[in-house]
């Protein structure tokens, strides 16, 4: 098995059609049929269902597309690395990063550091930390930015500037929406949407054995589809501020304050390509001037 067949067999996974995929791959279809009975026979199960309704994968091609999808992405990543290692001046650096108004500080360090190196790519990725972490022990991200406390026996890190203030997001015709902060008391008996990252830890901080009392009815992991269950009074959403814009919401805080850390983070023993550590540097001396942080 090498790469070629699995983004091959990948092709196929997306387009949902042998003879489309052949097409795009400038590759017969009797060939990549062939390639395909052969990735079939290696593993000794069928990944595909054929019919008239074209290709679909079995639950073995389903396993597989997951697996293959990662071992690209890292095959194709390490190639990269390994053609930059000799460029300064540009490449590639893959960043994960959670729902933050405070990306802002990345973004005009990324946009310092290009002053001197334009060749710069960043690709970002957006998730909670639990998905963001995933992707950086597989080596499919350089480095990630994360709310909350890290696992400091597993990662290098440096505290991120700024912490995320939460608080809630209501419409501007709810009863709330003219209070100047809102305390416990306040969201009992409401329904709230809120990430199952700040429903497990953060909530817990702020109000306690009690947030068995709240009425948690949704989660979500985008503010965006948040607001959009608030706009349609389905709830009210616990959130960070600044993630929501709509001018027919408003964000409230909480009180007591809650507040989230937020850090940058990499593996160790993590070995760049020299643009990317020289972007890592330059934000940890920003961040902390390097105090208290191992570098590469």
């Amino acid at each position: 098995m090498d790469i070629k067949l699995l983004k091959n067999f990948l092709q196929i996974a997306r387009l949902g059609s042998m003879t489309q995929a052949s097409r795009t791959l400038f590759i017969t279809q009797s060939a990549l049929s062939k390639q395909m009975k052969e990735l079939e026979a290696e593993f000794g199960r069928p990944l595909f269902s054929r019919g008239s309704g074209g290709m679909n994968l079995t639950e073995e091609g389903m396993l597989l597309r997951k697996r293959a999808e990662d071992i690209v992405s890292l095959f194709d990543k390490t190639k990269q690395e390994f053609e930059e290692l000799d460029e300064i001046t540009g490449g590639d650096v893959h960043v994960g990063a959670p729902e933050s108004c405070h990306m802002d500080i990345f973004a005009r360090e990324l946009l310092s550091f290009r002053k001197n190196y334009p060749g710069l790519r960043c690709h970002i990725i957006s998730g909670m930390t639990v998905q963001v972490e995933e992707m950086l022990d597989r080596g499919l991200l350089d480095f990630i930015i994360i709310s909350g406390i890290p696992d400091l026996n597993r990662y290098n890190h440096v505290r991120y500037p700024a912490d995320d203030e939460w608080g809630i997001v209501v419409r501007k015709d709810h009863p709330l929406a003219k209070k100047e902060r809102i305390t416990f008391e306040n969201l009992l008996d409401q329904n709230l949407i809120i990430s199952t990252q700040g429903l497990s830890e953060e909530m817990t901080k702020w109000c306690g054995q009690d947030v068995d009392k709240l009425k948690i009815t949704d989660t979500v992991n985008l503010a965006y589809n948040g607001s959009v269950m608030v706009k349609e009074r389905v709830c009210i959403m616990l959130s960070y501020r600044g993630l929501v814009t709509d001018s027919e919401l408003v964000w409230i805080p909480l009180h007591p304050k809650l507040s989230t850390p937020t850090y940058l983070l990499w593996r160790k023993y993590q070995v760049f390509t020299p643009v990317v550590e020289l972007f890592l540097k330059q934000m940890v001396n920003s961040f902390e001037g390097g105090k208290n942080t191992i570098l590469p």
